[in-house]
């Protein structure tokens, strides 16, 4: 009897546990999701303005969104939008293969300065990088990449240029795979490229789809180098620069609707790419736990 009433109390408090955790669970969702939710219903707003007094919109329209790609004499909002995707894939493709690069040589690969190399690499990576974009903006200026179509190949290379610093992640997911694998196709006869390409991309898939998810929101939701690089060449502006003008005081009252507009827009590349490679998430996960 006594150890029935001990399983039963100990059901309960598990219970009330399961019940407080799932209710703190459910209000940070709502706080999380809240500012969100806000952001889209503005972007229906028909009322012009910052400064409302309801939280809810009284009127509704789609005149936001077709006004951002129709109204194009002082803020161009498709060319922006153009400009950053192109940036954002060259951007993803050449640091997805610095990353990967970097990481299997590391994890696989025994060589003079190795240690050392990684150790630095850890220093350098307290530093943020936005405290060398004055000096990185005169090398871009000296070279000749700053001005016309030149700025976004200028762009492209400060976002990739660095992306190999980021390795420390793919580099413990690649020490995951077993060398077992490495040994024993190279008594197959197997080349260190046929291996990379063969056994540890294919094995790979999680965190080649996390490195590709970050180094593309980089440049897409960066404004700190892209406004030093494009400065007053609007023609060349990315979207994070586009939407901040919209809420400088010129501009504000009549654009405000469209920023919360565009803020939706450029999630949706993001969330496609998310949707698109879920899949190959999970078919990594079950290959790696197979090999």
């Amino acid at each position: 009897m006594e150890k029935r009433k001990t399983l039963t109390g100990a059901r309960i408090k598990k219970n009330v546990v399961n019940v407080i955790v799932h209710v703190i669970l459910a209000i940070l969702s709502v706080i999380w999701l809240l500012p969100v939710f806000w952001v889209i219903l503005t972007s229906f707003r028909a009322e012009k303005g910052s400064y409302v007094s309801t939280f809810f919109p009284k009127s509704y329209t789609f005149d936001n969104y077709i006004r951002l790609f129709t109204d194009t004499s002082i803020l161009n909002f498709p060319q922006m939008f153009l400009n950053t995707l192109f940036i954002s894939i060259f951007t993803c493709i050449i640091s997805v293969i610095f990353v990967l690069s970097v990481a299997y040589s590391t994890s696989r690969m025994r060589f003079k300065m190795r240690k050392p190399y990684m150790n630095f690499v850890m220093v350098l990576k307290l530093f943020p990088g936005f405290m060398s974009m004055i000096a990185v903006y005169y090398i871009l200026k000296a070279i000749g990449l700053s001005e016309g179509s030149m700025i976004r190949v200028a762009l492209i290379i400060v976002f990739s240029a660095g992306a190999g610093i980021d390795f420390y992640v793919a580099k413990g997911f690649f020490d995951t795979i077993p060398k077992s694998l490495d040994e024993a196709a190279i008594i197959d006869g197997a080349t260190r490229w046929q291996i990379f390409r063969k056994i540890t991309i294919p094995l790979s898939k999680p965190i080649i789809v996390t490195t590709i998810i970050k180094t593309f929101m980089g440049p897409w939701i960066d404004f700190i180098f892209a406004k030093v690089i494009c400065r007053a060449n609007a023609k060349y502006y990315t979207v994070s620069i586009g939407l901040w003008r919209m809420l400088e005081k010129e501009y504000i009252d009549s654009w405000y609707t469209c920023f919360a507009a565009g803020a939706v827009l450029i999630s949706i590349p993001i969330s496609i790419l998310f949707l698109k490679t879920q899949k190959f998430y999970a078919e990594g996960m079950s290959g790696a736990v197979k090999g």
